[in-house]
């Protein structure tokens, strides 16, 4: 799991100083809206939509309009859209398998724009399958530091089920099983622990270690991923080590 803290921390990084927040809004908003239809518009009775609120406050996102988007979404106000999620599969520059999930209320413009963003950037798409099989589905928490001691954190999610807890410096990434995520996520609320977010996501399993132009050509089909409105998150097999970080940071 050492790949992907790093580019966890990365992908972190990037977030807070990206320019785009209202795409990034957007996106928050859609999850929460699609969560409030699946699962009901009241939070403690949904956990899908109770995190997705936690992480849209986390990222700034106003108030009316997170209770706009859960009126939205369970029916309550008009205006809610019908969304599809979708997945598609493709490979970055040198390999690099990429898992691309979508939400979307039409598939034939969501499919063009993952195909145009991966073809002009050097990526191609891929058959369904080709990719996933180097991906694991697992629950993310992310903790920044607080008061706990990282023996006293580690003591209360390793009790809860988790599996693993890493240091990225400026915090813990926890990691469990998806059926697990809840009940450590409600132990760190119990216990006071504030969490940034907590995510099913698709971690890879064996990433491909990338130099400096490698990780540059990477990041810059993320971007183009990312810009595409019906694309909620890119997940890459990919380990950029520190060192090339560095060097990208004084690039």
């Amino acid at each position: 799991m050492a790949g992907h803290s790093k580019w966890a921390t990365t992908k972190h990084k990037k977030a807070a100083i990206d320019a785009k927040r209202g795409k990034l809004f957007a996106k928050l908003v859609k999850n929460i809206e699609v969560a409030a239809r699946t699962g009901g518009a009241d939070p403690t009775g949904n956990p899908t939509l109770f995190d997705a609120i936690q992480k849209a406050k986390k990222n700034s996102v106003p108030n009316d309009n997170i209770e706009r988007a859960v009126k939205r979404g369970s029916g309550a106000e008009a205006g809610g859209a019908e969304y599809q999620a979708l997945t598609y599969e493709g490979y970055a520059p040198g390999g690099v398998g990429l898992i691309i999930e979508c939400l979307s209320d039409n598939k034939n413009r969501a499919v063009m724009e993952v195909r145009t963003a991966l073809t002009r950037n050097g990526g191609q798409m891929a058959d369904s399958g080709s990719v996933t099989f180097n991906f694991h589905r697992k629950g993310v928490i992310a903790v920044s530091g607080g008061e706990k001691s990282e023996d006293e954190l580690m003591e209360i999610v390793l009790e809860a089920g988790a599996e693993e807890m890493t240091d990225l410096g400026e915090g813990f990434e926890i990691t469990t099983e998806p059926s697990d995520m809840v009940d450590v996520r409600t132990a760190l609320q119990q216990a006071d622990v504030d969490y940034d977010s907590a995510d099913v996501k698709m971690l890879p399993i064996t990433p491909i270690e990338l130099d400096a132009d490698g990780a540059r050509k990477l990041f810059r089909l993320i971007d183009a991923l990312e810009d595409c409105d019906d694309v909620q998150e890119v997940y890459a097999a990919a380990d950029v080590p520190d060192a090339v970080l560095a060097q990208l940071d004084e690039d």
